[in-house]
């Protein structure tokens, strides 16, 4: 059995790749695309000629387009990762079956596959018919959060130390930012309320269309088992 010898890889200098140009003079008329990158200087005496100004500006704006269009490229991957994600939730929220499921779902789905290590779900209601969910009075909720809820509309950034413990309970303490979503749909109050370790997580500017989205559909999705939550048990 002979053995293989691996390929040894050659440098070429700069003669090597002269002599080459020398020798096909139109290599650069077949392959333009390289042009843009090449550095000549074209200079009279100790100034600059407005023709290499020119070419320098240029260049400098072709790769700040490819900055830019890299970063947009990253951002559809990410949307469309997101949206993924997001499918799966809205699908599991909507095969779930009973209370327990959708609190299962919804903490499941968060939880692993959008990674968020503290997820909250409360529920306010004047009796507390729930099982797994957890719920408060409006009252109490109105003291440890009333000012959050105040515009409906989902924000983030830092909280205070009362209002992680209402939310997060011991774990409160690790949060370093929050997003926060009421739930609200024909008489269904409540919050779903996100956390990080990271305190730019969940900075005040962070969008957050994403968690209204979800909130959304998830006040819908327990809209339909309140009559099962509502009656009485034994």
């Amino acid at each position: 059995m002979t053995e293989k010898t691996e390929p040894v890889e050659t440098q070429l200098d700069a003669e090597q790749v002269a002599e080459y140009l020398r020798q096909h003079p139109a290599f650069f008329a077949e392959h333009d695309e390289l042009l843009p990158d090449l550095i000549i200087p074209h200079q009279r005496g100790q100034s600059v000629s407005l023709v290499e100004r020119q070419v320098k500006l240029l260049r400098e704006r072709n790769i700040d387009v490819r900055h830019r269009l890299n970063d947009l490229m990253e951002v559809a991957r990410d949307n469309d990762r997101l949206f993924e994600k997001s499918r799966r939730l809205v699908l599991g929220l909507l095969e779930a079956q009973s209370l327990d499921q959708v609190i299962a779902s919804i903490e499941d789905s968060l939880r692993n596959d959008f990674q968020v290590p503290f997820v909250s779900l409360i529920l306010f209601s004047e009796a507390n018919r729930f099982t797994n969910a957890r719920c408060v009075t409006h009252s109490e909720a109105r003291e440890a959060i009333g000012h959050l809820l105040d515009s409906n509309k989902t924000l983030s950034g830092v909280l205070r130390p009362d209002e992680l413990g209402f939310l997060f309970g011991e774990s409160g303490q690790e949060v370093a930012s929050t997003a926060l979503a009421p739930i609200q749909h024909h008489g269904l109050h409540g919050v779903l309320a996100l956390g990080s370790r990271d305190p730019q997580q969940y900075k005040s500017a962070t969008g957050t269309l994403f968690l209204g989205y979800v909130a959304d559909a998830l006040a819908r999705v327990l809209l339909r088992q309140r009559p099962m939550m509502d009656e009485p048990r034994d």
